[in-house]
């Protein structure tokens, strides 16, 4: 274990800065005195000299990280800090378990919004605070955060940011230093995330609500502080922020740096994934409109638009959060929408699913091999705007799609096997390896995941963090060869 010193000790660091991002919730606790305020000392204390202890003593070897290291790097930060993260809902809330508050960790880190709380409009501010704070952390990755920070202590961060990253962007970066692409993107993420804030408090949402909610949006988590989530509030201008923000947090943070960067909206127009996501996104809300009509699931057509473009929009970038119990739909609805939230978001979004990139570079392919078979001479190149796709590229995407659907099988297969009614069992599995939140039946809107026993959970925790690390990150590092010399 001696050869990865390096990246535990890159992993101390990330757990000790881990630990000061929740002296944010403690200064709230403090100012309203809400109660949890000791709940938030022992927190920082615990994960603050845990993190020193193990950098310290793993100070002995110092080298830049190889591919490696990244990889064990980020596969350990995120199965590590959901065991901190934890601590202030365990230290609240004792009556919760370890697995509980684990797997309520697990979704906020990896912006998944499954949550097995209940009683959320009774908890301290700091605690909901705390908890879509885990998602605004997560949503772009803690590691690209602290990436900016490793290199000045002489610790290399490429390799970390590539293991992080989604795909599209791991082989460009926006500025010539990585540190400084890490520091564009939380610059755009930070901006996005006080519009949203401002936005929802110009909608009517009071200052912690629309702060909280804004953490939730632009991770594109899905928790909320309320146990109806935002139907909560059944406030149409609240309801019109969320969408709009919700789709600006879809598409690719890139896309959204250069634009603020260039002054100028041309890089959106040159971004080839922004017409598949609107015209899938317009397309399906009209059509499950049109389809609920016919089922007269709603009185009118004005409220099934209201809440088929919520739940579209929600579902779809794998934000989570819901106005409807939408298990109340015709199965094929309810289906639809669960299968959006596979692919709509953009690679270098902060949602989940195999992203709009793959999904396209799938369906080009799939178009060309029937060219192929009626024009076996035929030369017709994988293109992405104007760019073709190197073979490489294709051959990765691929093999990704084949691991993200051998995984929904086999993980259904494993909860089914204990007993697990198949339609709760197969939309859990989609709902945390997209990093969605509701799923279907038990799982859906109007319940919570703390009715699956401990074996479950399990298993949606490490669904959780297999999705946000988009599989192959996380694999590799289980697979034999990884630890062979």
């Amino acid at each position: 274990m001696r050869a990865y010193n390096p990246a535990l000790n890159a992993l101390g660091l990330i757990i000790m800065i881990f630990g000061l991002l929740m002296t944010f919730p403690l200064a709230v606790s403090v100012w309203l005195d809400d109660g949890a305020t000791l709940v938030y000392d022992q927190a920082i204390f615990i994960t603050f000299v845990s993190g020193l202890l193990l950098w310290t003593l793993t100070r002995v070897q110092r080298r830049d990280l190889r591919v490696h290291d990244g990889f064990f790097l980020v596969a350990a930060t995120w199965v590590v800090l959901p065991l901190f993260g934890a601590l202030p809902l365990i230290g609240y809330l004792p009556q919760i378990g370890f697995t509980n508050a684990y797997f309520e960790a697990v979704s906020g880190l990896t912006a998944t919004g499954a949550t097995v709380l209940t009683g959320l409009d009774a908890l301290p501010v700091s605690i909901n605070l705390w908890r879509t704070f885990m998602h605004w952390i997560g949503g772009m990755g803690v590691i690209v955060l602290v990436v900016a920070i490793l290199p000045l202590l002489g610790i290399g961060g490429r390799q970390l940011f590539k293991a992080e990253v989604p795909t599209p962007m791991k082989d460009a970066s926006l500025t010539p230093r990585i540190a400084e692409t890490a520091k564009g993107l939380w610059l755009t993420y930070v901006l996005l995330t006080i519009a949203c804030a401002l936005s929802l408090w110009g909608a009517g949402l009071d200052g912690w609500d629309a702060l909280i909610h804004a953490f939730s949006i632009a991770g594109l988590g899905g928790f909320s502080s309320k146990d109806a989530s935002l139907g909560h509030f059944d406030d149409v201008n609240v309801e019109l922020v969320t969408i709009g923000f919700a789709l600006l947090a879809g598409l690719n943070y890139a896309t959204h740096y250069l634009a603020l960067v260039r002054r100028s909206p041309r890089p959106y127009l040159r971004d080839p994934e922004i017409p598949f996501y609107f015209g899938v996104l317009l397309g399906s809300t009209g059509l499950l409109t049109l389809y609920l009509m016919q089922f007269e699931a709603h009185a009118d057509l004005a409220t099934t638009l209201r809440y088929v473009a919520f739940h579209v929009v929600s579902i779809s970038t794998s934000l989570g959060l819901a106005t409807y119990d939408y298990t109340a739909w015709p199965m094929f609805a309810q289906l639809w929408i669960l299968f959006l939230g596979s692919f709509i978001a953009c690679s270098g979004s902060t949602g989940g699913g195999i992203k709009m990139m793959r999904a396209m570079i799938l369906y080009k392919q799939v178009f060309r091999e029937i060219v192929r078979s009626l024009h076996p001479s035929a030369v017709r190149p994988v293109r992405m705007g104007r760019q073709p796709v190197p073979e490489t590229i294709l051959h990765a995407v691929l093999g990704f799609s084949f691991m993200y659907m051998v995984s929904i099988v086999s993980l259904t297969l494993l909860l089914s096997a204990t007993g697990l009614e198949l339609v709760t069992a197969f939309s859990a599995v989609v709902a945390c390896l997209n990093n969605t939140g509701p799923g279907l039946d038990a799982v859906g809107p109007a319940s919570t995941y703390q009715a699956l026993d401990v074996f479950h959970k399990g298993v949606l925790a490490f669904t959780m963090i297999l999705g946000r690390l988009e599989i192959f990150t996380f694999l590799v590092v289980l697979t034999p060869a990884f630890w062979r010399r």
